[in-house]
């Protein structure tokens, strides 16, 4: 069970004694007893009290918990089907709506990210992207080669950038779902398509994403190198970019 801070981050100035019960009794001692009953077990029960009680802003909360511990989207909808024969027809009505907006990334994952899959959002990078981008990590080897797939939204592209290295380095693109662009600083646009294969230098600055009318996925494959290193640059901007 993953530490739960949202007492406090919420409610530490207002109610801090509430704050306290809610972090570490509720989530810290109850939540946490996987040997007595699951995460995934425990989420469905709350699931369950929360719609009945008609508390939705604390259900959209923990059906996004529920997700992460493992709950599909088909087993959420049996369940308040279910439900709604015991708690009331129109809780069920409410709630169906959270569980589309909770899921809506599931359809779009099973139609993008090629045969790898999508993975999740790109949250630790995505201020050097403009648009969405979504990674799922791969395979490294014990020389350190990394290999990922990351997955561009329509329009999104990653800033300016180089990879750095005294020796060796650089990164190699497979592509594999879609169309997109690469650019090295100082010549034309590169049109990319599934199957082509783009090898950059150590040490050059490009950029690359998806165009505008197509999702677009690419493995990145991270070479080793001597003090390696990335740089992130400043961005493409629309104007150099709608130009394409």
């Amino acid at each position: 069970m993953i530490k739960q801070t949202a007492g406090r981050d919420n409610l530490g100035d207002l109610a801090p004694k509430f704050a306290q019960l809610n972090d570490d009794v509720l989530f810290g001692e109850i939540w946490s007893r996987e040997d007595k009953l699951s995460l995934r077990d425990r989420s469905m029960i709350t699931i369950s009290a929360l719609m009945a009680q008609g508390l939705y802003p604390q259900l959209k909360s923990h059906i996004e918990m529920g997700k992460k511990h493992g709950i599909k989207k088909e087993e959420v909808v049996e369940m308040v089907t279910q439900l709604a024969f015991y708690t009331g027809w129109a809780k069920a009505w409410s709630t169906f709506p959270i569980i589309n907006e909770v899921y809506a990334d599931d359809s779009i994952k099973e139609l993008h990210g090629g045969a790898f899959g999508m993975g999740e959002p790109n949250v630790n990078f995505a201020k050097y992207f403009i648009g969405n981008s979504y990674l799922k990590p791969l395979a490294k080897t014990e020389s350190g080669i990394g290999f990922a797939n990351v997955t561009f939204e329509p329009k999104c592209r990653n800033n300016w950038h180089i990879h750095k290295a005294e020796k060796g380095g650089g990164q190699v693109l497979i592509c594999v779902e879609g169309e997109g662009w690469y650019q090295e600083e100082g010549k034309p646009a590169q049109s990319l398509k599934v199957g082509d294969i783009v090898v950059i230098p150590a040490n050059v600055k490009h950029w690359h994403g998806a165009k505008k009318d197509s999702w677009f996925s690419h493995i990145a494959v991270e070479v080793p190198g001597e003090n390696a290193s990335n740089e992130w640059l400043e961005t493409v901007t629309d104007e150099e970019y709608d130009k394409l």
